[in-house]
């Protein structure tokens, strides 16, 4: 008998003709002779309504009693799945993310889990239950207090899960129907993959794909889970994230194309060139809560360096601010900062064995009068920093150059 995962997010489980829809899918499931987890995240919409109420008291609330009050969303779901399972005639047992033993560290409202003790899950699945877990939330032992794990908690719990039952698959249900090449509302001709490696999908979500967050997927990649993207809505093949992909991608070269618009690039002119300047500007970044994405430092003739940079939209503020407070006033010092741009990426294990696969991409994006602002690679992927304004254009020249034919997709 194997052992099924099953994650539904707030689109799935919106209302109880949804969840009704979810029972039936996991039902069907027990009935095939599968033992069934279903992680359920809260109803859409419903995080974002408890997150405005704290707002509307405050601003800045305490991120302990957010996670208090947040939690509540998948807490008041899974009883609710439970009752439907009930209701079609089999046996279901509801859990919160304590009762599901899912121990985390003590940060609030971005806590990473450490630990799951899943005795009482198993216990429950071997007298025959179909388990609901909440998704995104766990506790911390230290303080005993209620944690969520941040966007896309509930993924990460469901594959956590997953790898703590060393299940055969864990099955992420969402409103896509699979992994594209790229984005269809933006590649006409974006095609389903089968199968993706777990490092294909680890780079395309870091670098803008939307399907699965970075999180779960290094969870399924550290601990060998198998990852079934599938249609919540319709009752098709989905796309397998797995490390058993050797045979199936040894021909490919590039897999997917994606981009990210969530970027700002700030760059610092005419630096003093001494040990330590780098040191002290991305210390003061770092103590700052600023995450760096794309670094590049060029030293001219005249004693000073140049260093550019790119951070998220949402944290281009700070990033400004900790810039301006450590070079305001400096002679000589310029600063630049730009929201205008995006960042769009080629990624392929087909790379690490596939000479001039970044030559094709730069002469393509010329060819199209895309300039090249800032490039970052690594064995299986190419970045680059363009304006803003091409972005759409240079994905879809880019997965023409690499993917376009039809017969050639994935090749």
């Amino acid at each position: 008998m194997s052992l099924v995962v099953m994650k539904f997010g707030g689109t799935s489980v919106a209302d109880t003709d949804k969840i009704k829809n979810v029972a039936a899918k996991a039902a069907a499931k027990k009935l095939q002779g599968h033992d069934v987890v279903v992680v359920a995240s809260a109803m859409a919409g419903v995080t974002d309504k408890l997150i405005g109420y704290l707002k509307a008291i405050t601003p800045n609330y305490d991120l302990r009693e957010y996670d208090q009050m947040v939690s509540t969303g998948e807490t008041a779901n899974v009883p609710l799945v439970v009752q439907a399972l009930k209701q079609a005639g089999l046996s279901s047992e509801s859990f919160t993310g304590m009762q599901a033993g899912i121990e985390t560290d003590n940060k609030y409202s971005k806590a990473r889990i450490t630990k799951i003790n899943a005795e009482r899950i198993k216990k429950a699945l071997s007298s025959g239950k179909i388990c609901v877990v909440a998704g995104f939330q766990g506790y911390c032992p230290e303080t005993g207090d209620i944690t969520t794990l941040g966007r896309g908690g509930s993924d990460t719990t469901a594959v956590a899960i997953a790898a703590a039952l060393k299940a055969d698959v864990c099955e992420i249900y969402t409103d896509v129907d699979g992994v594209y090449t790229a984005d269809p509302r933006i590649v006409r001709n974006a095609k389903k993959m089968d199968v993706i490696s777990h490092e294909e999908m680890l780079e395309l979500s870091s670098l803008g794909a939307k399907v699965l967050v970075s999180r779960c997927i290094e969870l399924g990649m550290n601990y060998n889970v198998n990852i079934m993207v599938l249609s919540s809505l319709e009752d098709k093949p989905g796309t397998l994230v797995t490390s058993q992909t050797e045979a199936i991608m040894e021909e490919m070269v590039v897999s997917g194309v994606t981009s990210d618009k969530n970027q700002a690039k700030i760059a610092l002119r005419n630096l003093p060139d001494r040990p330590g300047i780098a040191a002290e500007l991305f210390t003061k970044l770092a103590e700052a809560n600023v995450n760096v994405d794309m670094i590049i430092q060029n030293f001219g003739s005249n004693g000073k360096a140049d260093i550019t940079f790119t951070v998220s939209n949402t944290e281009f503020s700070l990033g400004k601010d900790v810039c301006k407070k450590l070079y305001d006033g400096i002679s000589g010092v310029k600063m630049e900062f730009d929201e205008n741009i995006a960042k769009v990426s080629i990624v392929g294990v087909g790379m690490k064995s596939h000479s001039g696969v970044a030559a094709t991409m730069f002469k393509n994006l010329s060819d199209n009068n895309i300039n090249i602002m800032m490039i970052s690679t690594s064995e299986i992927k190419v970045s680059c920093i363009i304006n803003e304004k091409f972005n759409e254009l240079a994905v879809r020249v880019l997965h023409d150059a690499f993917l376009g034919n039809e017969d050639d997709v994935g090749k």
